[in-house]
């Protein structure tokens, strides 16, 4: 699906058509998770890039059916399988990739598996991640120092639904290994250490309904949403 404009963004710091590096590129974000991609949205929108994002390897291979794009950002951890089978196929056929985890210990697998390179959750560097793309599918050479910038946050709105699913993929009888991963990179995105680290040693049920009070506790802190 297409990602709306963002209507955060004033006027009078609009990024002008000098300024987007992006400009004309279509970039496919293959994640399930809302508040990673919104992120991911702000960053290359505002750059000049046009957007699609899939939340499984279905509905990914569905858009692919019907266009092709410039680059995709896959996850590994997705709902319906591993990131890495996709990542193999685009490689496959000549399309940029770059693998996407909030695990550090991705890299290999997504490298291994075809990815031109990894992106690690939360990403730390916006003009980082926009010279990789623009060197990748454009040959283009460097950014202006001006347009480094720190990386933003997600939407708050995103993260809240990214926590319910979250509470609910713990406390079902589910695919526990989806549901620790998904949960870790929640917590990576959303610089949230302590979630982070009660998830990594998670491994018994209590742990999980442990994990289960900690997403609450998270969703009560959160201002109410209208």
């Amino acid at each position: 699906m297409p990602f709306s404009p963002d209507p955060h963004m004033p006027l009078s710091v609009a990024p002008t058509a000098s300024r987007l590096p992006l400009q004309g590129l279509t970039v496919l974000i293959v994640d399930d998770s809302r508040f990673a991609c919104d992120a991911l949205r702000l960053i290359l929108q505002r750059a000049g890039a046009r957007l699609r994002r899939a939340e499984s390897l279905e509905i990914a291979r569905l858009h692919l059916g019907f266009y092709r794009p410039d680059l995709a950002i896959v996850d590994l951890g997705l709902p319906d399988g591993r990131g890495e089978d996709l990542i193999a196929e685009l490689a496959a056929q000549g399309l940029p990739v770059l693998g996407l985890s909030g695990d550090p210990e991705g890299r290999d697998r997504a490298l291994d598996s075809g990815a031109t390179a990894f992106l690690e959750k939360p990403v730390a560097s916006v003009a980082g991640l926009i010279r990789l793309i623009r060197q990748l599918v454009t040959g283009a050479g460097a950014l202006a120092k001006e347009d480094d910038m720190p990386a933003p946050h997600g939407d708050p709105l995103a993260l809240r639904d990214d926590l319910v699913l979250a509470a609910d993929l713990v406390t079902t009888q589910g695919d526990p290994a989806y549901a620790l991963g998904f949960l870790q990179s929640l917590a990576r995105a959303s610089c949230d250490p302590a979630l982070e680290e009660a998830t990594r040693k998670a491994s018994t049920a209590f742990d999980r309904a442990r994990l289960a009070r900690m997403i609450e506790d998270r969703l009560s802190a959160l201002q109410p949403i209208d």
